[in-house]
C-alpha cells in the first residue's frame, strides 16, 4: 500500500491544478501511512516533497511531523538523523505523541541517534512526558546512557511514576547493572508483578540465579504482597533450570497448578525443560505426555532434553513421532536431534539429518547445527574432516564455539597438531578464553608432552589470562550450596573432609587411581594427587553423601567441563556406594550408575 502511494505521488502529470492536487493528497496520503518505504523510494519521496512545497523546512505543518515519523521508519540509522535533525525546527516540532512515534521507530536501529533526536527536540522546547523517557530507557543497552536518562527523570520529579520505574529497572538489567536496577525497584512506591518480573529477569540474565530464587519469596510476603503470575513461574524455573533448582522448582510448579496456571503451554514447557536440565528424564516425560495442544516448543524441549542426558535413541524416536503428529520441526528442533546423534555417536543418522533439514525441510542451517555436526565427526575421530567442514564447507561463518568444540575433540583423541591450529584460529577471532587454553593444555597432557604444557602456561601468564575457578552447587530442602576446590568456607566443613577421606579409601580398595594428568599445576606427582583430591565435584559428592538418603540421585551442576580425574572419581564412587549421580557440567549431563557413565566417556 505505501509503495503504490509512493508511486502515485511521485508519478510525472500535467502542470494542472487537478493534477498538482492530486499529487499533493497522494504524498498527505502516504505521510499518514504508517508503513516504512523503502530507502531509494523515500528519498525519492522526500526531493518531491521539497520540489512540490508539500514538505515546508520553515513552516508548520501537520505534513512536517508526519514526514519525520516516516524518514525514522524508512531510513538507515544515519541518513534518518541527518533528515530528522535537519527538518527539526522550531516551526516544525511533533507534538509528545508523534515524538514519541520517532522515537519508537528509531530505536529500532539505534539508541544513540535517538538520544540525539530527544535532545534536539528539548532544547527547541519539546521536552516530552514520562512515556517519552519510558520509551527511550526501554531500549538503552549503554550504562552511560540510561545513568543519563535515570538523572532526567529524578530531576523531573517522575520518580513515582510505576511505568518509567519499571522501564529504568530494565534498562539497567539490559546494561548488566543489577545492583543499580535493584536500589530503583526499592525505591519505587508501587510495585506490580510486572516490576517484580523485570527485575527477577535481571537477576536471572546476569546470572545471579539464587538472587532471583529469593525475590519468589519477598514478591508474595512483603507489606503489599504480589501474587507471582505466570510469567514470574516461568522466570523462575528458568532460573531453577540454571542452577539445578529441582526442588526449588518443583515448589514453583505446585504454585503454578496451585493458581490456575499449570496448565499454560509456556509454563509447562519450561517445567520440561528445567525436569530435562536437573537429569530427572522420568518426570520431563510424565509433564510432557500430559500435554495435551504440543507445540514445536514442547517437543524441541524434549527431543533436546533426550539428546543433553545421552538418550539418543529416544531422541530420534521422539522426533519421527513429532512428525506423525504433523507438527514441523524448526532450528531448535534440528539442534536438539543433531546434539542427540553427536552425544550417542550416532554418525550416519546425524548425517541423514543434517540432509533432511536443508533438502526435505529447506532449513538453513546455522552456526549451531555445523557445531553439532562438527562435535558428531570429532566424538567418531574424524578430526580432518570436521576441520575441512568448519573451513571450507560451512556456509556461515565460523564462531568461537565452533573452534571450541574442534578443540574438545582434540583433547579427547590428542591431536596436538590440530589443536595448535584451532587455537591460532580463536586468536584470529580475538575470541580465546582461558578455557580454549585449558584444553589446549589438557591435550598436551594427554599425550605428557610437559614441555608444551610449560609453554601454554607461559603464554597464559604473558597474555594475563585467568582461569574461571571450578564451582560445584547441589541443592538441599531448596538451598544451594556452593563448593570450589580445597573450600574451607561451609559450615559443615569438618564433616565434609572426613567423609571425603573416607570416600577416598573406599574408592583406592576399589581400584581408583588419580589421573595426575588432570592437575595442571606444576607439582610433583604426590602433590598432584594432594590438589586433585579436594576439587569441587568431590567436596560436593561428599556433602551430599551426608545428608541424601541412599535411595534419592545425588544431582550436582558445574559451572566447567568436568576433569578426566573427577569423571574417573564419580564413576567408581556410583559402583562402590551404589549411588545415581547425576551431574551437568558445561558441556552436557552425565548420568553416573554402577562404575559406568551415560557419556561413554567422551564430554
Amino acid at each position: 500500500m505505501a509503495s503504490h502511494l509512493a508511486r502515485a505521488a511521485l508519478r510525472p502529470s500535467p502542470a494542472s491544478s487537478s493534477s498538482s492536487t492530486s499529487a499533493a493528497a497522494a504524498a498527505a496520503a502516504l505521510l499518514s501511512s504508517t508503513s516504512p518505504l523503502p530507502t531509494p523510494r523515500f528519498l525519492q519521496l522526500h526531493a518531491h516533497l521539497l520540489r512540490t512545497g508539500v514538505l515546508p523546512t520553515t513552516t508548520s505543518s501537520a505534513s512536517a511531523s508526519a514526514f519525520l515519523s516516516l524518514a525514522a521508519a524508512s531510513l538507515p540509522s544515519r541518513h534518518a538523523l541527518a533528515a530528522l535533525l535537519h527538518h527539526l525546527t522550531p516551526e516544525t516540532l511533533p507534538t509528545t505523541f508523534r515524538l514519541n512515534a520517532i522515537l519508537r521507530s528509531s530505536l529500532r536501529r539505534d539508541e544513540r541517534d535517538a538520544l540525539r533526536l530527544l535532545r534536539r527536540a528539548r532544547a527547541l522546547g519539546r521536552r516530552g512526558n514520562a512515556f517519552t523517557l519510558s520509551i527511550v530507557l526501554n531500549h538503552c543497552r549503554a550504562i552511560l546512557h540510561t545513568r543519563q536518562l535515570h538523572a532526567n527523570v529524578l530531576v523531573e520529579g517522575h520518580s513515582p511514576d510505576a511505568l518509567l520505574a519499571t522501564s529504568l529497572v530494565r534498562s539497567y538489567e539490559a546494561c548488566g547493572d543489577g545492583d543499580a536496577a535493584r536500589r530503583v525497584f526499592d525505591e519505587m512506591p508501587v510495585k506490580d508483578s510486572v516490576a517484580w518480573n523485570v527485575l527477577i529477569t535481571c537477576y536471572v540474565k546476569n546470572r545471579r540465579t539464587k538472587d532471583a530464587l529469593k525475590l519468589f519469596g519477598e514478591m508474595r510476603d512483603g507489606e503489599n504482597g504480589v501474587e507471582p503470575d505466570d510469567v514470574t513461574c516461568i522466570l523462575l524455573l528458568q532460573a531453577c533450570t540454571s542452577l539445578g533448582a529441582l526442588d526449588f522448582g518443583e515448589q514453583v510448579w505446585e504454585y503454578a497448578v496451585d493458581h490456575g496456571y499449570g496448565d499454560e503451554l509456556k509454563v509447562r514447557n519450561s517445567l520440561i525443560t528445567m525436569y530435562t536440565k536437573c537429569g530427572c528424564m522420568e518426570k520431563a516425560y510424565q509433564v510432557f505426555t500430559g500435554t495435551p495442544n504440543k507445540s514445536v516448543v514442547t517437543w524441541s524441549a524434549m527431543i533436546s532434553g533426550l539428546a543433553a542426558n545421552g538418550f539418543g535413541k529416544d531422541a530420534i524416536c521422539a522426533f519421527e513421532e513429532m512428525g506423525r503428529s504433523g507438527i514441523a520441526p524448526d532450528e531448535q528442533t534440528f539442534t536438539g536431534v543433531l546434539s542427540a546423534c553427536s552425544h550417542s555417536g550416532l554418525v550416519d543418522e546425524g548425517f541423514k539429518f543434517f540432509d533432511a533439514m536443508r533438502h526435505e525441510y529447506q532449513l538453513m542451517p546455522n552456526v549451531h547445527h555445523y557445531g553439532c555436526m562438527v562435535d558428531l565427526m570429532g566424538r567418531a575421530g574424524l578430526l580432518d574432516r570436521a576441520y575441512e567442514l568448519v573451513v571450507k564447507d560451512m556456509r556461515v561463518t565460523p564462531d568461537a564455539t565452533i573452534w571450541r568444540t574442534l578443540l574438545g575433540a582434540c583433547r579427547i583423541h590428542g591431536h596436538t597438531d590440530l589443536g595448535e591450529r584451532v587455537i591460532n584460529h580463536l586468536i584470529e577471532l580475538k575470541a580465546q578464553q582461558a578455557g580454549d587454553y585449558v584444553l589446549l593444555l589438557n591435550t598436551y597432557a594427554a599425550v605428557e608432552d610437559w614441555e608444551k604444557v610449560a609453554e601454554v602456561r607461559k603464554l597464559m601468564k604473558e597474555k594475563g589470562i585467568q582461569t574461571t575457578p571450578g564451582c560445584t552447587t547441589v541443592e538441599l530442602n531448596g538451598e544451594i550450596h556452593e563448593f570450589i576446590a580445597a573450600d574451607d568456607s561451609h559450615p559443615r566443613q569438618a564433616e565434609i573432609y572426613e567423609k571425603l577421606d573416607e570416600i577416598n579409601k573406599h574408592l583406592r580398595i576399589a581400584g581408583y587411581v588419580p589421573n595426575v594428568s588432570s592437575e595442571l599445576h606444576d607439582l610433583d606427582s604426590e602433590g598432584k594427587e594432594c590438589a586433585l583430591a579436594y576439587h569441587s565435584e568431590k567436596l560436593a559428592i561428599a556433602f551430599a553423601l551426608l545428608v541424601t538418603p541412599q535411595h534419592r540421585p545425588i544431582r550436582l551442576a558445574k559451572n566447567l567441563r568436568v576433569c578426566v580425574d573427577c569423571h574417573n572419581f564419580t564413576k567408581v564412587f556410583s559402583g562402590v556406594y551404589n549411588r545415581l549421580v547425576i551431574v551437568r557440567d558445561r558441556t552436557r549431563f552425565h548420568h553416573f550408575k554402577g562404575f559406568q557413565c551415560s557419556c561413554n566417556d567422551y564430554w
